[in-house]
């Protein structure tokens, strides 16, 4: 799997089962990094935006586990929205992308699959700067 550099729904596997459904991702198969950190946002209060930044090098996948939420993606010139709902889409995002994540339901679980460890210099939380670097 490569990138064109542009954010997009992924499905990912799905096992029905009349005991349960299972779903999973696997790096470099399904999406186009491995996996260096996973982490998960969940008891965001009502009216609560989370995110609000890009990565200069990072890229993610994230999916709503659990109820359902709304990322909003900027690349620098246009905004799209991704409502995201189901525990077998997963929404990719290449670097260099504005994100932030709204409208959280009750119970909402949003698991980020990471393509770097954490680090603090990879972040840009200045959206102003964030589209100048885009002209």
């Amino acid at each position: 799997m490569t990138s064109d550099h542009s954010p997009k729904l992924l499905s990912l596997p799905k096992i029905l089962d009349d005991r349960g459904n299972l779903s999973f991702v696997e790096e470099m198969q399904h999406i186009p990094f491995a996996i260096k950190r996973t982490y998960w946002i969940y008891d965001v209060p009502g009216g609560e935006i989370r995110g609000g930044h890009s990565y200069k090098e990072n890229q993610e996948l994230i999916i709503a586990l659990s109820g359902s939420f709304t990322v909003v993606i900027n690349d620098g010139f246009t905004t799209t929205e991704f409502s995201l709902n189901r525990s077998y889409v997963g929404l990719y995002i290449p670097n260099g992308m504005w994100r932030h994540m709204e409208n959280f339901s009750t119970n909402s679980c949003a698991l980020i699959l990471s393509s770097t460890p954490y680090d603090e210099n990879d972040y840009e939380r200045d959206m102003e700067s964030f589209i100048k670097s885009k002209c």
